[in-house]
């Protein structure tokens, strides 16, 4: 071959070997582009409240401690949601009307109920058709613990005092209650159970038991510490013992029941709830309001002047807790008689 061709041939080698490295460059370019540019996956964003107002059902009347409490947190939600959150008195059945309307309600988070562990009396005593699964938790707000108090003038200085005279004359003991099938009426039926003594439950609307224990009409009440730290601190009512599971900050120097001997343990949650199926990008944003507000010190003081604890657990946790208790008061309400079969 002569050195002519040969030289040709290299020529044409190199050529086409610098063409393959340009287009080889060319496509490893061309990928490194393309993969910059897929788009990367994005947070799932909610236009929730978008200016709208936030409807908070409470199921109790207007100034009872239901009320007042979900006020406070009403005005904490409206700040960190920058929307009015407008709270709306919807009272009846224990509780059963309040949640047959935001039950039937849109899915979309501008209904909220203020709920407690009414969802169970009320469903298990048959006031109810659904129960605690109809909602969504979105956040355990408070927690409040049911009292048995007497009137100051009263004989009975200790709740064995007064369960040892209901034994000895039955029936004869009246004590007051919130309305047929309420937490306090449920509290009251199983402490006097287990203190084995006979008692007649008198049930009264929205604020009307203290007022007839104070007129000496009934002997006693169970009611949650809002409704009678009033009559405590003018010294015309003597608390007897706390039913919930320890101690209230509200009445440090008063025992238990279960200190006393009675095994009755019935604290009372509050919180928030949602129909089910509200997105949950629009629970976590009225969590993270909830959280805020609970966790504020005027919240906390607010605790302390009316009577309840600022006890914010999430939403899945508040879950856990509706579900355990729900089963806790179907197993006593059955026990006690109250459970509808």
């Amino acid at each position: 071959m002569s050195i002519l061709v040969e030289g040709e041939m290299m020529r044409a080698i190199k050529a086409d070997t610098a063409i393959a490295v340009v287009i080889g460059f060319f496509c490893v370019g061309a990928v490194s582009a393309f993969g910059q540019q897929q788009p990367q996956p994005q947070p799932q964003q909610v236009a929730y409240p978008a200016g709208k107002a936030v409807e908070m059902t409470v199921m109790f009347g207007a100034g009872s401690a239901a009320d007042v409490t979900a006020r406070y947190l009403a005005d904490g939600m409206a700040k960190r949601l920058n929307v009015p959150v407008p709270v709306v008195n919807r009272t009846g059945g224990g509780g059963a009307i309040g949640y047959s309307h935001v039950q039937k309600q849109k899915p979309d988070g501008y209904s909220i109920i203020w709920n407690s562990n009414s969802i169970s009396t009320t469903y298990h005593s048959g006031t109810l058709p659904f129960d605690y699964k109809a909602f969504e938790a979105v956040a355990r707000v408070s927690v409040e613990t049911p009292v048995i108090a007497v009137r100051a003038d009263s004989p009975w200085m200790t709740l064995k005092d007064l369960v040892e005279y209901a034994k000895a004359n039955p029936g004869k003991v009246r004590i007051g209650n919130s309305g047929t099938g309420s937490h306090t009426h449920f509290s009251a039926s199983a402490l006097f159970a287990i203190g084995e003594a006979t008692v007649t439950h008198v049930p009264f609307g929205e604020g009307q038991a203290v007022v007839n224990l104070l007129g000496s009409r009934i002997e006693g009440v169970v009611q949650l510490p809002a409704a009678i730290v009033p009559h405590i601190k003018s010294g015309d009512l003597r608390v007897l013992a706390v039913l919930g599971s320890k101690r209230d900050a509200v009445f440090p120097d008063v025992p238990t029941a279960k200190e006393l001997g009675f095994e009755v343990e019935l604290d009372m949650w509050r919180g928030i709830a949602v129909p089910k199926g509200v997105p949950k990008p629009v629970v976590a944003k009225l969590q993270d309001a909830i959280k805020h507000t609970v966790e504020s010190q005027s919240f906390k003081d607010a605790g302390k002047a009316i009577g309840f604890m600022p006890a914010y657990l999430p939403a899945d946790e508040f879950g856990k807790v509706i579900a355990t208790d729900d089963a806790k008061l179907a197993q006593l309400m059955t026990d006690l008689g109250l459970k509808k079969k």
